[in-house]
């Protein structure tokens, strides 16, 4: 079993107005230390295929799980065994 752990991001010319929601909200509290938050997305994929894996989740990340206009993405292959 793999698990595949896909991390989606602004770019980093994009406003990120949730990010700044946040950032906002941590300084209330008191967290004046935190400069800035970018907020993304994250899936945990879990599959027993192997068969150009690394092929398959770039498709799946075009197709889908990113907009690739205004997101970028890092993923990541790990043995679940």
């Amino acid at each position: 079993m793999y698990k595949i752990k896909v991390h989606v991001y602004l770019k980093e010319n994009i406003l990120d107005p949730q990010g700044k929601a946040v950032t906002n909200a941590l300084h209330q509290l008191g967290f004046n230390e935190v400069q800035t938050v970018r907020v993304g997305k994250y899936f945990q994929l879990f599959t027993d295929n192997v068969d150009d894996i690394e092929s398959r989740i770039k498709s799946m990340c075009q197709k889908l799980l990113v907009n690739e206009v205004i997101e970028d993405v890092d993923f990541t292959i790990e043995n679940a065994a």
